[in-house]
């Protein structure tokens, strides 16, 4: 007598834990029934992400290194389901590769972007790079794993906590993704995942007033509106690309910090 397959049950990714949504909805996308987030469950997700963001700023930069190179190490053992739900073999590994490279710039941050200034007076002087927050990031559908991870990883590196919207028309890859992190080291809230219908979950992201930077990258024609929304706590606005590699991405969602202090004290 043959049997049927167990079917896999794709759900929101918030504060480590993959719940339904709040609503019980689901939508279907790439012939999958996938959980459809509400507005509250940005809001959870932007509390979760509030309360984890300080003890993982204050891990050193050397241990979220070793934590996101585990990441890397989750993905390569799932390659194959990456693959499938991605656009192939060739896209997961520069995914991997891109994430191994910025797990390589957390120890490296402050001394590129931080800098000891000279002053009239007999002070020190030092700019040091610190995080952001919340950030939320819009991720863009194509390409839907490398194009994800290009704007999460230098968003997290950093310091910050992130909130992120997935690809509305392939969301899969983001959830398997999602699993790999839930599998690592990553503490509970650092990154969260919701999928659903971008115009219904973008304006209460971009207006919510615990988030501090907003990556536009996947917004396409909604930017002007959820720029104007962010204006209302001034939150810092990055439009960047789908895939690219710079530490300057990194920079982007970093304040930088100046402290004096006398010489002899």
């Amino acid at each position: 007598m043959s049997r049927l397959p167990v079917r896999k049950t794709y759900k929101l990714f918030l504060g480590g834990a993959f719940p339904r949504s709040e609503s019980g909805r689901t939508y279907l996308v790439q012939d999958q029934n996938v959980a459809r987030a509400s507005r509250k469950d940005v809001r959870d997700a932007v509390r979760v992400a509030r309360a984890a963001q300080p003890k993982w700023a204050a891990t050193t930069a050397y241990n979220r290194g070793q934590v996101l190179y585990r990441i890397a190490e989750m993905m390569e053992s799932r390659r194959a389901e990456l693959a499938e739900l991605s656009t192939g073999r060739r896209e997961v590994e520069r995914t991997i590769d891109r994430w191994v490279w910025y797990a390589g710039w957390a120890d490296k941050l402050a001394q590129v972007l931080g800098s000891a200034n000279p002053v009239a007076g007999p002070y020190f002087n030092f700019t040091v790079p610190e995080p952001t927050g919340v950030v939320g990031i819009l991720a863009p559908e194509e390409p839907p794993l490398l194009g994800l991870v290009s704007r999460l990883a230098p968003a997290i590196v950093g310091g910050n906590a992130a909130v992120v919207i997935a690809a509305e028309h392939s969301p899969l890859a983001a959830i398997e993704l999602a699993e790999a992190l839930a599998t690592s080291d990553v503490p509970g809230g650092v990154v969260n995942i919701l999928t659903g219908l971008r115009a219904e979950l973008a304006p209460v992201l971009a207006g919510h007033m615990d988030v501090q930077a907003l990556d536009l990258t996947g917004a396409d024609g909604s930017a002007p509106e959820l720029e104007r929304l962010a204006a209302e706590n001034v939150k810092r606005v990055v439009r960047g690309e789908p895939d690219v590699q710079s530490p300057w991405e990194i920079a982007q969602f970093l304040e930088l910090k100046t402290v004096w202090h006398p010489i002899g004290v």
